[in-house]
């Protein structure tokens, strides 16, 4: 049986000493890095980029400059990770936005009701959570960075990998690769991850993928508000898109006092990236509430667009010819349509679900167990991610038929989601599982099904509520 991280083998890395590589300085790779430097007497993180001192954006986060947010399963993860963390991301002005509190939200033809908040999110930017994240990963003396390299395939062979092939970015593709001699190799490389292309190369079986793709694009762009216009306590908007109403996006504050407008759209309605395109496209949406808050705002930034939206799922989790020694993680090994903001909060779920896993003394944490453990912290959000973009029309891949015995749930999940805006019961719960902080049975308790098969549909405001309710009680 064998160990992720080679303990019982004779073979260790450089000076004998355990090493661990991850590939990908992004959230899931440096949460790993911090978590293998408890059982790893050295970790190098690979970076194609050169990581900045400053939050930003860099290349290789492509997404880096849309909105992001943190659920709440996420803070709690991070919190987990890094004790303290969520205070000192408050502390540098992320804001945290109450549910349904603090959002003037419409789906489905209703207005939410703006009651007392059950849960929170943040707002702030990708860039701040990721440099606050790296400062405290990278303080540790066990924890190195090889910035501006590549990672261009796996050292070893199909039972084991024994390393990383690397080379310095820029070199070209004749350049002779390097071996960074390894005993466990966690591909966190991102949505682009070529490790199916690596195993395949040293003679083992890649993953199976699952894919749902909605064809959907987005684009977003820098605002500074200059008027009271969202309303007293209001600190976003949000229209979420359904099969019936295929346009989607809103407004969030971000961590220096402006907002960030993001609006979607699908295949062949993509939202333009010129500036009166831009705004024009805002008129599209079920109400003008966001068309008008960007007139009146000020714009501090060109519009600019982002298209690689599809869910797909790498099935390491099933049997295969594949190497002792080899992790996946992040969106290397499961990525949601971006829309849902899951992407932060698994990355962080995950790097738990890897400490659990590596320190569970009942058992072995052998490679294919911790995959298991890693594939289990992102089952949720893909749930959810996939079940909403298979009803989207002209959704197309590999996932996307539904299956009979899921028809049922289907329909119950139907009525949750009819009720969500306005009960007071289904909202807190159905919101509590959207936030990855309760399971998916928290739907199936006693209250929330008499709520759903019995109860009538609550009634929502008639337009959109800039004031929130008053606490009840």
């Amino acid at each position: 049986m064998d160990d992720a991280l080679g303990k019982g083998s004779a073979r260790r890395g450089a000076g004998g000493r355990r090493h661990a590589v991850v590939v990908g300085g992004s959230l899931a790779g440096l949460l790993a890095a911090h978590v293998l430097a408890e059982h790893a007497e050295r970790v190098t993180i690979v970076e194609r980029d050169r990581l900045p001192d400053e939050p930003g954006v860099r290349p290789g986060v492509p997404q880096g400059r849309h909105v992001h947010v943190l659920l709440e399963g996420g803070q709690l993860a991070l919190d987990a990770l890094l004790p303290g963390f969520m205070a000192g991301l408050r502390a540098a002005g992320a804001p945290r936005v109450g549910m349904p509190s603090d959002m003037v939200q419409w789906q489905g033809g209703r207005w939410f009701r703006r009651t007392e908040a059950t849960t929170h999110i943040y707002t702030g930017s990708r860039g701040q959570v990721e440099h606050l994240v790296r400062a405290r990963v990278l303080a540790n003396p066990l924890i190195s960075v090889l910035g501006s390299t590549e990672a261009v395939g796996l050292a070893g062979d199909a039972r084991r990998v024994r390393g990383l092939l690397v080379r310095e970015r820029g070199a070209g593709a004749d350049a002779e690769p390097r071996t960074l001699e390894a005993d466990l190799v966690v591909d966190a490389s991102g949505r682009g991850t070529r490790a199916d292309r690596w195993l395949s190369a040293i003679g083992a079986e890649p993953p199976e993928e699952e894919t749902i793709d909605t064809g959907l694009a987005y684009a977003s762009r820098l605002y500074r508000n200059t008027s009271d216009h969202l309303g007293t306590g209001a600190l976003g908007y949000y229209v979420y898109p359904s099969a019936d109403q295929v346009y989607s996006g809103g407004v969030l504050p971000l961590e220096d006092g402006r907002h960030l407008v993001i609006l979607a759209g699908l295949r062949g309605d993509e939202p333009p990236t010129d500036e009166e395109g831009f705004t024009a496209y805002a008129a599209r949406f079920p109400h003008p509430f966001i068309h008008e808050w960007m007139k009146e705002a000020v714009p501090e930034s060109a519009p600019f667009g982002f298209r690689r939206t599809s869910n797909v799922r790498r099935r390491y989790d099933r049997p295969g010819r594949r190497p002792a020694g080899f992790l996946a993680t992040g969106d290397a090994l499961c990525t949601f349509n971006p829309i849902y903001g899951q992407g932060m909060a698994v990355a962080a779920m995950s790097a738990v679900a890897l400490r659990d896993a590596l320190a569970d003394p009942r058992r072995v944490p052998t490679t294919r167990r911790v995959q298991r453990a890693l594939f289990e912290a992102s089952r949720q959000a893909w749930d959810i991610s996939a079940g909403a973009d298979r009803a989207m029309p002209g959704a197309a891949g590999s996932a996307v038929a539904t299956r009979v015995v899921d028809r049922p749930a289907g329909w119950y999940l139907g009525r949750v989601q009819q009720r969500y805006p306005g009960d007071p019961v289904i909202g807190p719960a159905f919101r509590s599982v959207l936030t990855l902080t309760s399971p998916v049975s928290a739907l199936f308790a006693p209250q929330v099904v008499r709520a759903a098969l019995f109860g009538p549909v609550a009634e929502t405001p008639s337009g959109p509520p800039l004031e929130r309710e008053a606490p009840t009680g």
